[in-house]
């Protein structure tokens, strides 16, 4: 493994750079706006924005890339981000900042579909899996370094900005100057709804409420922190220590999920999930390090959750169907990220900064009741018969790629079957 991601360092270093001014930025805009005065529904509705972007780019970029090739997509990608990012210093203003934020989500995911799919072609089938487990941990934990440099300088100045703009340039020369072979092109994923909750409707709703948390989390969780009255450097701990959970504590929940009944697991994660929301309103008046640690339990337990609605999902189809109905939940987790800030946001200016954890407690819990129901009416998948858990993030189509190697096989083998017998 080491010598895999030496090999790889220069993908893997300015991955690791620009993941750094993600996380910074994410953070800086949330804390920005709310000093300017806009409401946390106002600042939902900017951040909903970006996981627009997402979606929308996850269309759009795939065309780009074929059309320009992946090294000149990707600076144009990058390029973009940078003046995006710096840009937002420019004018303080709620429409503005929202085309910002939904221009950099389409670029984001264009970034993310070259690294990926390089990744996917540095490595054979035997490798994918360990280097995929790599790349979402440094992910993680560059967006949580991300946050303390919010300690820099003041959010209310220039140099943030331009900070997050510089590392998005910084980030992009390594990849540029790359000797890895240029991958094939990115493929875009479908979306057939009907067929996915007829698989699995536990999965499919369970992915949906990933990404109606996630996307609160991240659009808001700044802006919560903020609105404590907490300094910049406790912003960044209490962000820093979320995201840290979901890097550190996604694998062993994982892999608990793979020894158990599945549905059973995702339920003791929605209760466990529920019940530290619900508490982390309570810690908002006890000693900061209560706050943190019962942060960083809540990013384990609730990251995990995609993750584990992907596996369960796939416990229910063929392997030669796991990447469509990967790419599918993809979808369904971007819709629930656009959707998540604009009613936490809505919530958190009618009822306070709290209700963005009862929104979480509440949406959890619904999922929990969910679970709960379909495991009364259905029969559990053999445990012999259950796939392998995968550590998940919410990136690109070539991600999923990546993440499945044996699904990429099983495809591949069903297609020249399909070619033979026509």
């Amino acid at each position: 493994m080491l010598r895999l991601v030496t090999s790889l360092f220069t993908l893997l270093s300015g991955m690791t750079v620009l993941l750094i001014g993600v996380g910074l930025l994410s953070t800086l805009l949330g804390v920005r706006a709310q000093a300017a005065g806009m409401s946390s529904g106002t600042i939902g509705l900017i951040m909903a924005a970006y996981f627009a972007g997402f979606v929308i780019g996850t269309y759009w970029c795939p065309a780009i890339i074929r059309r320009v090739g992946h090294i000149r997509a990707f600076t144009a990608f990058a390029a973009i981000s940078a003046a995006v990012a710096v840009s937002h210093a420019l004018w303080l203003d709620a429409w503005f900042w929202g085309a910002l934020r939904l221009i950099n989500g389409i670029m984001m995911v264009g970034l993310y579909m070259t690294m990926e799919s390089w990744l996917n072609t540095a490595v054979d089938n035997s490798q994918r899996g360990s280097l995929f487990a790599v790349y979402v941990t440094l992910s993680l934990l560059a967006m949580s370094l991300g946050q303390f440099l919010l300690m820099l300088s003041s959010a209310q100045g220039f140099a943030l900005f331009a900070l997050v703009s510089i590392l998005f340039s910084m980030g992009l020369v390594p990849i540029a100057l790359t000797r890895v072979q240029q991958p094939t092109p990115v493929e875009t994923p479908t979306l057939h709804l009907r067929q996915l909750i007829g698989f699995s409707p536990l999965g499919t709703f369970g992915t949906l409420i990933a990404g109606l948390t996630s996307g609160a989390f991240w659009g808001l969780g700044a802006v919560f922190a903020k609105a404590l009255g907490l300094s910049p450097f406790h912003i960044a701990a209490f962000m820093g220590a979320t995201i840290a959970g979901g890097a550190l504590l996604q694998w062993p929940i994982g892999k608990f999920s793979d020894r158990f009944d599945r549905r059973n697991v995702m339920l003791a994660v929605c209760a466990a999930g529920a019940l530290l929301a619900a508490s982390i309103t309570v810690a908002t008046h006890l000693p900061l390090p209560v706050l943190l640690a019962l942060s960083f339990l809540y990013g384990g337990v609730a990251f995990t959750l995609y993750g584990i609605s992907v596996a369960h999902m796939n416990d229910q189809i063929r392997v030669e169907d796991m990447l469509e109905a990967s790419s599918g939940l993809l979808l369904i987790y971007g819709v629930g990220a656009v959707i998540g800030p604009m009613v936490g946001g809505q919530l958190m200016t009618r009822f306070g900064p709290v209700s963005l954890f009862i929104y979480f407690a509440a949406a959890l819990a619904l999922l929990g009741l969910f679970g709960l129901h379909r495991s009364r009416v259905t029969e559990p998948t053999p445990l012999e018969e259950q796939g392998e858990f995968v550590l998940m993030v919410r990136t690109s189509q070539a991600a999923i790629d990546l993440s499945h190697p044996e699904a990429q096989e099983a495809a591949a083998d069903e297609g020249e079957v399909r070619e033979d017998a026509a």
